[in-house]
């Protein structure tokens, strides 16, 4: 079995490696705006999701989900900002945050609270299939539906966010 410190040094040395290779520059996505789906409200409603490079150091995005269901429904509103620490090719790590409005029911009560995330992530696309970006995050959230909650959060692509960039 692996120790911590030969996991870290594999893969220090897979990105080392992934990072020397001549000529490649990170995906250029200013001004392009992102449709997908994200899983990050609390209330676990998959939500449409969209995202907004700005430059090449900041975007916005937000995220809507609804659910009409009498016994479980309800909505989440959020909006998003990423700000990009730095680029490798075909992926872009980045600090994000993130606020939301949630409200949904459980057993025909209804409850309402508010998320915030902080959080630490990459973005990355298949060489030759730049327009499709999946992310990935992990870092802190506090949320109250019925009770206040702060907890570690995880995202894999899944979870985290996939777009379609235009």
């Amino acid at each position: 079995m692996f120790s911590w410190k030969t996991l870290f040094v594999l893969i220090f040395l897979s990105f080392s490696t992934f990072s020397l290779s001549q000529g490649a520059s990170a995906y250029d996505k200013v001004n392009r705006l992102g449709l997908g789906m994200s899983n990050q409200l609390k209330n676990d409603f998959p939500a449409l999701s969209f995202k907004m490079q700005k430059n090449r150091s900041f975007a916005f995005g937000g995220l809507f989900g609804i659910s009409s269901n009498p016994d479980s429904g309800g909505y989440g509103l959020g909006l998003k900002v990423y700000r990009n620490l730095f680029d490798e090719p075909q992926l872009n790590f980045y600090v994000a945050g993130m606020g939301a409005v949630l409200s949904n029911k459980e057993n025909r009560t209804n409850y309402s609270g508010f998320q915030f995330d902080l959080s630490l992530g990459s973005e990355f696309h298949f060489s030759g299939l730049q327009s499709l970006g999946f992310s990935f995050e992990f870092g802190a959230s506090a949320f109250k539906k019925k009770d206040f909650v702060f907890e570690t959060l995880g995202n894999s692509f899944v979870v985290s966010a996939i777009h379609f960039y235009l």
